[in-house]
């Protein structure tokens, strides 16, 4: 958690044509206001966020984001939208170190997977931004006529959050008010002081309504997600192997298993549970275990696995998502399993916070053949499935 949200929402929204600034209006029932703010408020590395609103919508945009626990201010938009994202940078305590994020409320069905790669990346860099390629043959026109085709493979549309270190943003729209620059997004004003902008991949979902019909477009895929009734849906694999050792106690799915032998590991070895957990972040495309939990870290010295998983589960329903199913396999010539796979699964069901039916554990043999035929080690694999809550 190092990142400060401005949400600019101050648009009159004329385009849209509906006599109220488009960010207030419903998409699906929920005002698009909310909508993107609540995949701020899901988003971890999100400590914080600031609403730029038009100065009659203040009261208005207070009380639809009250329950959002991250919501530290509310102020008015100037008449442009640099000076909205000037206001609300005005907001941000001097002291605040981290990244500033600049969203345009427009963008209502922002992905918390989307506010995270551009976090990862401006940590990395100090600016970043999402962008979709183009499909479309550009043409470069002037007065009607067609002056020449552009390279689209050199060109990208620029999405939103943008995100930058707080000092960086700070100079660059103090010099842009100095020179008098009009800009149109903050990745701009970050170009002209010669600093590269970070590119991360961006979405179709993570589109601009700006229109009447792009307010339908996004009805209308958000109405065949609840057809479906399978929302926004990620599959991952895991998969994890450990010899067996001498002087270890054999655990497996956080179960004890009764054996002369147990798996060799920094932690506690289980790989049913690290294939779960990898599993798990891969659909949730946050990295992986070994990334999370390194063999050198000393912490994490004979730890029990199921506080990874636990810990694992928590940060991807923070963001959005919940556990649909999961299937795992034990692979292991000995012991035999059977007898313990059901308290198997009702530890991982504990650990994923999901009913038990939903885990599924099973175990085989490969009758002799290989490592693991021959009693070496024992292997685990995994498949999950997770959906957009």
């Amino acid at each position: 958690m190092d990142s400060l949200a401005i949400l600019v929402a101050a648009g009159s929204g004329e385009r849209m044509g509906a006599g109220r600034p488009k960010a207030f209006l419903p998409l699906a029932g929920q005002p698009m206001l909310l909508r993107a703010a609540t995949a701020f408020q899901a988003a971890p590395s999100v400590e914080a966020i600031i609403a730029v609103v038009p100065r009659a919508e203040i009261d208005s945009a207070r009380a639809l984001l009250a329950t959002l626990p991250k919501l530290a201010a509310v102020v008015a938009g100037g008449a442009r939208r640099q000076d909205s994202v000037a206001e609300g940078l005005r907001q941000v305590p001097a002291e605040f170190a981290g990244l500033v994020l600049v969203h345009d409320a427009a963008r209502p069905l922002v992905e918390v997977a989307t506010i995270e790669a551009v976090c990862a990346a401006a940590r990395e860099t100090g600016a970043a931004l999402p962008v979709l390629a183009l499909v479309d043959t550009v043409k470069r026109v002037r007065e009607g006529a067609v002056q020449e085709t552009l390279d689209r493979r050199e060109l990208a549309a620029a999405q939103t959050p943008q995100g930058f270190r707080r000092e960086l943003l700070v100079r660059a729209y103090a010099d842009a008010e100095r020179t008098g620059a009009v800009l149109t997004d903050e990745a701009m004003a970050v170009e002209r002081l010669g600093i590269a902008v970070r590119a991360v991949s961006g979405t179709v979902r993570n589109r601009k309504l700006t229109t009447p019909d792009d307010l339908a477009w996004a009805e209308d895929l958000l109405m065949g997600e609840d057809r479906r009734g399978t929302g926004h849906a990620r599959i991952g694999t895991g998969f994890d192997a450990h010899r067996l050792v001498a002087g270890r106690p054999l655990v497996l799915g956080g179960v004890r298993v009764e054996h002369a032998r147990g798996l060799e590991g920094h932690s506690d070895g289980d790989c049913l549970v690290h294939a779960v957990c990898d599993a798990l972040l891969g659909a949730a495309g946050a990295g992986d275990l070994g990334g999370r939990y390194p063999s050198d870290d000393p912490r994490w010295k004979d730890a029990s696995s199921t506080v990874f998983l636990a810990e694992a589960a928590r940060e991807v329903a923070e963001r959005g998502y919940v556990v649909e199913n999961v299937d795992a396999t034990v692979i292991a010539e000995e012991p035999r399993l059977a007898p313990y796979t059901d308290r198997m699964r009702m530890r991982l069901s504990d650990c994923l916070r999901v009913p038990p039916d939903v885990v599924s554990v099973k175990a085989k043999s490969t009758d002799g053949l290989g490592p693991f035929g021959r009693g070496e080690g024992v292997a685990a694999l995994a498949t999950l499935l997770l959906k957009r809550r």
